[in-house]
């Protein structure tokens, strides 16, 4: 078959689609033709052997798909050939004509999702709703604050959030990225390059903050965010994208009675497997509902691999990145 091959630790730039051996199917898991793969940040570290997760070589780049289900592994149930579903695969697997997939970790897509919708859920989307119901409780009619709230996780934040109920304020950088924040649902958007984004919540929440932060940027986003924080307010944890791990002043959360929270989604698949297909089903739900709607930025052929990851890598992004083999 087609794929995407890392035969040695290379820069995207040098990815090739290379005749890779079919993956095996194995009792309980599902044979997939793959019909579009989402692309991630942390897809561009693997291939340069930077990420925590460092698969034997050769392998094949990509967390997520969704397809066709083609053959059923022995034991497999739940699913049927010719499900059209969506799938988590963890690290690898994904840049390929097709995949194997344990049946757990697959979800049949709503008649009316694309592949590409469908590929562009199962990691950020199920992020945000973890950090969002499970970590920070956030509850109806309270305030969310989104950090970087047109990438993929920050989106899915907003949308999210305004689905259940919360008041959602978005920063991003420039007029395009900020007009994203509010097609997803942002009541206000507010350009952290052209004002301060602590002063401006504060005041469009009468002096009261945010009850949630959704943060994955870290450095002085997230230390200028326990500025406009409320009471029993919960700073979530997410990422670092501004490349700087922060280290709090432990007086600003016991003053202001907060949390600091964080949020390891992949952990959960090992820690707390039930709540992932309890995610998952609350996310179609809410699909179905018109309620969410994963944006897909572009798709690139599976040959435009490290064109694709390159885009991606440079941040000029809004919304998700896609594979179609």
């Amino acid at each position: 078959m087609r794929a995407v091959v890392v035969d040695r630790m290379m820069e995207p730039k040098e990815l090739r689609v290379l005749d890779a051996p079919e993956p095996e199917l194995r009792p309980g898991t599902l044979g997939i033709d793959v019909k579009a793969a989402g692309c991630n940040f942390f897809d561009t570290l693997i291939c340069k052997g930077r990420y925590q997760v460092k698969p034997p070589l050769p392998f094949v780049p990509g967390g997520e798909i969704s397809g066709i289900v083609r053959e059923l592994g022995e034991g497999a149930r739940g699913f049927s050939v010719g499900d059209r579903v969506c799938c988590a695969l963890g690290s690898i697997g994904g840049y390929a004509e097709r995949a194997v997939v344990p049946m757990t970790l697959a979800w049949k897509l709503p008649d009316r999702m694309s592949f590409a919708e469908g590929a562009a859920l199962p990691i950020v989307y199920p992020t945000s709703y973890a950090g969002l119901v499970y970590r920070a409780a956030l509850q109806a009619g309270e305030t969310l604050l989104v950090h970087a709230a047109a990438g993929g996780v920050g989106i899915a934040a907003v949308q999210i959030g305004r689905a259940l109920g919360a008041r959602v304020i978005a920063t991003a950088g420039g007029e395009d990225k900020l007009a994203v924040a509010r097609e997803a649902g942002a009541e206000l958007a507010i350009d952290y390059r052209q004002e301060d984004f602590a002063a401006r919540v504060m005041e469009e929440t009468g002096g009261q903050g945010a009850d949630v932060i959704y943060d994955p940027v870290g450095g002085e986003v997230f230390d200028q965010s326990l500025k406009c924080i409320a009471w029993n307010g919960r700073l979530l944890v997410i990422g670092f994208a501004s490349g700087t791990i922060p280290t709090p002043r432990l007086n600003r959360v016991l003053l202001k009675n907060i949390a600091l929270v964080g949020l390891h989604w992949t952990a959960y698949f090992e820690k707390e497997p039930e709540r992932v297909d309890e995610a998952f089903r609350a996310l179609l739900a809410l699909y179905e509902r018109g309620e969410i709607r994963p944006p897909v930025h572009r798709s690139y052929r599976l040959e435009q691999a490290g064109e694709a990851l390159a885009e991606l890598a440079s941040r000029g992004t809004t919304g998700k990145v896609v594979l179609e083999p």
